[in-house]
This record gives structure tokens, C-alpha cells and sequence, in this order.
């Protein structure tokens, strides 16, 4: 009975919008969360251990490209270590904050709902580290945080089977009670500029009945759409298996191109004859890679699974293969570029045009450009890079910082991010052969018939 009249007593919060929000990771995924719940007029508060995130945050200062600071700056809480205000944010580095200071108060003011959104690398060997999600509960729950009368809903990825095999326990270990507890796995396409939180529709799935129900009831609160399945585990298959799909189906177009190489056939043309097909076919494109934390990290989660189940998937492991292998497959065709100006790689002035992994944004995150730099630099090449998006890339070697244009004069220029405000006209001006690994230049002229190598 407590814990019916528990759910009821926050789904009343919830649909009153009086709930109190705690978004423990301000990045890619936490902040726009956060500023969508500040939106719809919910109390909001971004936890990060970052500093210099906080402090932004706090200035109204975005860091991130889907969050204008002035659209940020408008919904900041101005006044420092207060309680709580609706539809405002505030940003802590420290759960100690969410404690007010007014004379008399003891008890620290707990969130309703509390969605965690922080990092889920892959470790050295490959493997899910979900270190960052199993130390956030027990910050969570060291602090008093945790109580049975909230909603914990996880928006990082994980494998299936992890909320309710892992989270759960670590809060029932940890904490003092057991909340309503769901997964929802966020969907962000950083810079896709159709698509955004609010229009994306949201998976939910609780470890029980009442958890879905109330995932579902603050969600409709902030998203357009909701799509309820009938567990945590179903959720976290259906994030891993989106973009399973994706990394698979950019393996084989990047098969595709290795095949038209041999054949003769230029693969863009071939890719862009099949796309007309109005049914059945869904057009995907080569690269230098795949980057980004969700293509490149959510089938290796699947993969560490199914190894624990002892079997495997086959298509997984096969497209794997072959993404990895296609930044030493545009070193490839770089060596074989400057040959065609009689040079080596070896003290070769090369320029990298673009270094996030997609077009139009800023992020580094496995991004196959970085990969293709350091091999370059293994051999022995001068390497510069130009990225309006990126203005520097940390090595472990030091730090480069982007060129102010695509100037200078190079033995080869690669482009591996085809940025829309890059005029390609003047990467054939500057350098003496280009690689081409996103068909960027395809129309543009070539008067000077510099050599051009495509994937």
C-alpha cells in the first residue's frame, strides 16, 4: 500500500510539473535533457564532477552546439545554493549542494526524478565500462539521495539486462530504499537540426509495471511522442540493436566501396543509382570509419554480452572488422596519392580537412580522423588539420590546434569530415594531390587535374 500511494504521490508531482528533476551528467545527452525539463517548468538540477562545465552552466554559457547560451542563459538560476525554482536550471559539482542553507533545515531537499545520462566507454580491451553509472548511484545514495518515493530512470547505454542486474542491486545495496526505477535510452543525433529531444520519440521501459508508468507520465511531460515496452531489458536491446543496425549496414557500404575499387566502378555513382529504389533499400554511404559514442561503442556492449552467453554474432563482428580497418585504408590511398607526385609519406606535408567524426559539429569522439593522424604521424608525415567545429585535438603526445583556414601549401590533403562551410575549391588550390573519403569535391572543378584518390 506505501508503495501504491508513493507512485500515486509522484505521479501527481509529475503531472503538476512540482516533481524535482536532478540530471546527473551535464554532456551531450544531460544538458539539452535538462534545459527540455526547464522548458515544461521543472525545478531542474544538473549534477557533473566536471568544474568548468558547472561553472558554465551556471554563466549560461553552452558548450554544447544544440544548446544556444541564450536560449540556456534564460532559464539559469541566478541565486547560489538555493533550494529549488521552477523552470529554472542550476548546475552542482557536488551532491552536498542540493542541501540548502536555511536556518533550521537538516534535511537535504531530494529530486523527484532523477535521470542519469554519464559516460559508458568501452575500457582498452573493448569491454563496457560502466564504472561511471555504478559510482553515480552510490554518490547518490552516500549523500541520501536515493528514497523509495522517486523515479531513477538510466539514459546511458548499456547492455541489456544491466538496469535490473546491476543498477537495481547497487541501489538496494547502497541506499536506503528502492525506488521506481526505469531505462530510457537516450536518442541524440548531436547537430541533426530536424530532429531533437522534444521530436525524437522516447523508448521507456521500467524494471516493473508502476516504473514504466511513471517513466511514461514524465516523459510525455517533455517529449512529443513516448513508446512504452514491457521491461528495462527490451529498452536497452532496442538502443543497441538502432545502432547495430547502422554500424552494420556502414560495413557493408564500406565493403561495397573496396569491391567497386577492384571493379572498376566508382561506388558513389553505384550507392546513388541504388538510393532511387523507393522501397526496400535504405541508402548508407562509405567513409574513413565510424566515430561518435554510439555507433562506434553500443555493438561492442552487445557483443561482451553474448560472449557471456558464450555464442556470438557473426554480422557484428564481421562489420567491426571492416570499419576499423578503413583508416588504415585511407593511409592506404594516401601512400599511393603522393606516389603519383613522386613522394613518401615520410616528411610529406599533409593537411587533414575536418576532424570530428561527422559534418556540421564539433565532436572528437571516436572519430576516424584521429586515427588516420596518428598513423600518419607514425610515418613519419608533417600533419596539420583544419576543423572550424574543432579548434584543437588532445594526443597523448600534446595538443594540435586547427589551422585558421584551409591555407598553406600541401603534398596532400584528406578529407575526412566534409563540413558544409569548407569551400573544397580551395583544398585543390592548396595541395598537390587530395584523398577524397567522403566525396565532397566530386563537383568541383578540377582545372589543374590535381590526382584525386577516392575510397
Amino acid at each position: 500500500m506505501i508503495r501504491v500511494n508513493n507512485m500515486q504521490n509522484l505521479l501527481n508531482k509529475i503531472t503538476n510539473k512540482t516533481a524535482k528533476v536532478l540530471v546527473v551528467g551535464g554532456g551531450y545527452v544531460g544538458l539539452p535533457l535538462a534545459v527540455r525539463c526547464a522548458e515544461e517548468g521543472f525545478e531542474t538540477t544538473v549534477y557533473d564532477v566536471d568544474m568548468k562545465k558547472v561553472e558554465d552552466i551556471n554563466k549560461g554559457i553552452s558548450y554544447i552546439k544544440d544548446v544556444p547560451s541564450d536560449v540556456l542563459s534564460s532559464f539559469i538560476q541566478t541565486q547560489k545554493r538555493v533550494v529549488w525554482a521552477p523552470g529554472k536550471i542550476r548546475a552542482i559539482w557536488t551532491l552536498e549542494d542540493l542541501i540548502p542553507l536555511g536556518e533550521g533545515i537538516i534535511d537535504p531537499i531530494k529530486p523527484d526524478v532523477i535521470l542519469i545520462c554519464v559516460p559508458t566507454p568501452l575500457n582498452k580491451r573493448h569491454d563496457p565500462d560502466v564504472s561511471f553509472v555504478v559510482e553515480a548511484v552510490k554518490q547518490l545514495a552516500d549523500n541520501w539521495i536515493l528514497d523509495d518515493d522517486q523515479l531513477v530512470v538510466l539514459e546511458s547505454t548499456v547492455y541489456p539486462g544491466f538496469t535490473r542486474e546491476v543498477m537495481l542491486p547497487t541501489i538496494e545495496q547502497h541506499g536506503l530504499s528502492s525506488p521506481f526505477v526505469a531505462f530510457s535510452p537516450e536518442r541524440v543525433d548531436p547537430g541533426n537540426e530536424k530532429f531533437n529531444i522534444k521530436n525524437t520519440p522516447k523508448v521507456v521501459g521500467g524494471i516493473d509495471k508502476n516504473s514504466t508508468r511513471l517513466a511514461v507520465a514524465f516523459y510525455l511531460e517533455i517529449i512529443d511522442s513516448v513508446v512504452d515496452v514491457s521491461s528495462a531489458e527490451t529498452a536497452e536491446m532496442t538502443k543497441i540493436y538502432e545502432n547495430t543496425f547502422r554500424m552494420i549496414n556502414i560495413g557493408l557500404a564500406n565493403e561495397m566501396a573496396l569491391i567497386c575499387d577492384k571493379l572498376g566502378i566508382d561506388v558513389w555513382e553505384m550507392t546513388g543509382a541504388a538510393a532511387t529504389k523507393p522501397f526496400g533499400f535504405m541508402k548508407f554511404v562509405p567513409g574513413p570509419g565510424i566515430g561518435g559514442h554510439c555507433i562506434s561503442v553500443d555493438p561492442h556492449y552487445l557483443s561482451w554480452k553474448l560472449k557471456d552467453l558464450k555464442c556470438s554474432s557473426k554480422f557484428i563482428e564481421l562489420a567491426e572488422e571492416i570499419n576499423a580497418a578503413m583508416p588504415k585504408r585511407v593511409v592506404m590511398l594516401t601512400t599511393e596519392a603522393l606516389n603519383s607526385i613522386k613522394k613518401s609519406v615520410n616528411g610529406s606535408r599533409i593537411l587533414m580537412v575536418g576532424a570530428a567524426y561527422k559534418p556540421n559539429i564539433g565532436d572528437l569522439r571516436e572519430s576516424p580522423a584521429l586515427d588516420i593522424i596518428e598513423i600518419l604521424k607514425q610515418k613519419g608525415a608533417e600533419v596539420s588539420y583544419y576543423d572550424p567545429y574543432a579548434p584543437q585535438i588532445k594526443f597523448d603526445d600534446g595538443i594540435m590546434k586547427s589551422l585558421p583556414g584551409v591555407v598553406g601549401n600541401f603534398d596532400c590533403a584528406i578529407i575526412a569530415t566534409n563540413h558544409s562551410c569548407i569551400d573544397y575549391r580551395e583544398v585543390l588550390a592548396c595541395s598537390r594531390t587530395v584523398v577524397d573519403s567522403r566525396n565532397a569535391i566530386k563537383k568541383i572543378d578540377n582545372r589543374n587535374n590535381i590526382p584525386i584518390f577516392r575510397l
